[in-house]
């Protein structure tokens, strides 16, 4: 368990020495504090300073932003070492395959849950500075469950962003996929939500914010527990393939 404290350490380091590490929290916070300040500004007032937290972090609001900057940063976490030529120095250490990539993906993990939980920060401190602590409809409860929910789509997408930089060895296509997937899964759920079907695809399950207020599913027979089973095994799916190619994949 030490050892793979290590590799995920190492992996966390090679992440936090890159230029662009820090980028995405400055680009998120950049965003909140503008958004807060243009909406205070020109609107007609009215909000709570958790309303407008609420509205950051979720996947209708600007949350989706954070999505794309973690494809960004991340895709690149196992395609690199292929195109620099490192994986070959990576692989001769004493360490299986499956643990390497396992240390992979858990220091993207905790990278894409520590720019949850800033986002989170930022938003609520910037809308109790903004609009004042008064307590309206939305409470701090919401706001976090719409993090949680936000933090379940990115990893998700992350994923499927993963898998692709493995299936490739290149960053190019795992950025532009991943980045697809998002832009593309509103419309998806609006063409496809008229068939039955569709309720098993990855677009209409991947935001769990629907069912948040007691909104009604977009297909019918769908609930947060139907998501949760049907997210589960597209992500098993995402590993399970990613996993297999890179224990099977010649390197040499």
């Amino acid at each position: 368990m030490r050892s793979f404290g290590n590799l995920v350490w190492n992996e966390w380091l090679k992440m936090f020495k890159k230029r662009s590490f820090f980028l995405p929290y400055a680009l998120l916070a950049g965003m909140v504090i503008f958004t807060a300040f243009l909406l205070f500004k020109f609107s007609d007032g009215g909000s709570t300073g958790y309303e407008f937290a609420q509205i950051a972090v979720t996947t209708k609001g600007m949350g989706q932003v954070l999505t794309l900057l973690a494809i960004v940063v991340t895709a690149g976490t196992v395609a690199k070492e292929h195109s620099m030529g490192t994986i070959k120095l990576l692989l001769i250490r004493a360490q299986s395959r499956t643990k390497i990539l396992a240390s992979k993906y858990v220091a993207v993990l905790i990278y894409i849950l520590t720019l949850v939980a800033f986002m989170f920060a930022v938003a609520v401190l910037t809308g109790q500075i903004t609009f004042g602590m008064d307590v309206g409809s939305v409470t701090l409860g919401d706001v976090l469950i719409g993090a949680v929910n936000n933090l379940v789509y990115t990893i998700v997408y992350v994923t499927l962003t993963f898998m692709v930089g493995i299936l490739t060895r290149s960053t190019g296509p795992a950025i532009g996929i991943g980045m697809f997937m998002v832009i593309m899964e509103s419309m998806v759920v609006q063409l496809l939500a008229r068939y039955s079907w569709s309720k098993y695809l990855l677009f209409l399950n991947v935001d769990l914010s629907l069912y948040s207020g007691g909104a009604s599913s977009p297909v019918p027979g769908m609930s947060l527990t139907f998501s949760i089973i049907v997210l589960a095994v597209y992500l098993l799916l995402f590993l399970a393939t990613g996993f297999v190619t890179f224990k099977k994949r010649d390197v040499a």
